[in-house]
């Protein structure tokens, strides 16, 4: 038996066997006693049973619960291609033994850059100015002036990796910034030459803000109707998270009343959007579908670092980049590793 590695349904074409996502080199996994193949049942979630045979599972979309995991008794790894995991079930994939892995290294520079793709747009209103342009309305360039960000405030929501590298990239434009993350270690805030704030003073202050945190039960509706209350009419809110992570409801009511001044969405709360959602009827945000950060970058470097994980569990080694650590020391987990590396080393010398 071979060691086996699975792709949920999403990455190929309905119906097809054209991969969508041909920056992904799949053919990184052909190698001796390692073989592959897809799931052929698409859904939100993967179904119990279809990882019976799966010693790796890679997963974009779909929800892995407990349920996906029953018979998956070869399982040793769920490698997630992102860093999202909340679709993933951490404690039921430790209690089985399953090291969860993100691919931190293909998201952060894709990530941080679409965030401040979405900051330059606002400041310099650049879709209202693409209307004007292409409706022949000239005449109005003096009414529609952008916003200087010299002095500006720049606040994140969350400092980990990709917070970490907005400030990096966005040094160079001069802008205070204010980072809320009780989390942070302060010698690294202090070392981006930012300042730790809690939330309520960073809604105050900031002139745009990036959520950057992860959606967890702490986080969901982190900024709902009081917390847009606090922000100034001028500033702007940009969410490349979640978008449970934000009310949306209220966001979209302090939009049309010009509690906030604009806002970029990335993420929503249902996805994809409703057609009917009010928000798709505003001018003051700017929306994408959940891949602005998609490049080709960002696919080649996340399937790179998914599939050198997978390959470490076929040697019997731990991969890099586990979510749930503890599940290193499980004695479940090191005994699938070793029946990994048996059946590749048995396969790979027929």
């Amino acid at each position: 038996m071979t060691y086996r590695v699975e792709f949920t349904a999403d990455f190929f074409r309905p119906g097809t066997t054209d991969p969508v996502f041909r920056d992904i080199d799949v053919s990184a996994l052909n190698v001796p006693g390692v073989e592959y193949g897809y799931l052929t049942e698409a859904g939100g979630e993967i179904a119990a049973g279809q990882l019976a045979h799966a010693d790796a599972v890679v997963v974009l979309g779909p929800s892995v619960t407990a349920a996906s995991l029953e018979g998956a008794e070869h399982l040793a790894v769920v490698a997630r291609i992102g860093v999202g995991y909340d679709a993933v079930d951490v404690e039921a994939c430790t209690k089985a033994g399953v090291a969860l892995t993100i691919t931190p290294d293909g998201v952060r520079r894709p990530v941080a850059s679409a965030a401040l793709t979405f900051l330059l747009a606002l400041a310099h209103r650049l879709p209202l100015k693409d209307r004007m342009t292409r409706e022949g309305r000239w005449g109005e360039k003096p009414d529609h002036m952008g916003i200087g960000l010299r002095g500006r405030t720049l606040g994140l929501i969350g400092m980990g990796n990709i917070g970490t590298e907005i400030l990096t990239l966005a040094a160079p434009w001069q802008m205070l910034t204010v980072v809320c993350d009780p989390y942070a270690d302060p010698e690294a805030v202090t070392a981006a030459g930012a300042t730790r704030l809690g939330l309520p003073d960073l809604l105050e202050q900031a002139d745009f803000i990036i959520i950057c945190c992860a959606l967890t039960p702490d986080t969901h509706h982190l900024i709902g109707a009081d917390q847009l209350a606090r922000m100034k009419p001028s500033a702007h809110l940009i969410n490349i998270a979640r978008g449970p992570i934000i009310d949306q409801a209220a966001l979209t009511h302090a939009l049309q009343n010009g509690l906030i001044a604009g806002a970029a969405l990335d993420v929503f709360e249902q996805e994809p959007i409703n057609l009917e959602d009010p928000l798709l009827d505003l001018d003051n945000v700017i929306l994408a579908p959940h891949a602005l950060a998609w490049t080709d970058e960002s696919f080649r470097m996340m399937g790179e670092s998914a599939f050198a994980g997978i390959l470490a569990a076929s040697k019997g080694r731990a991969p890099d980049h586990v979510v749930n650590q503890e599940v290193l020391g499980s004695t479940l987990f090191k005994e699938k590793l070793a029946r990994c590396a048996l059946r590749r080393t048995e396969e790979s010398s027929r």
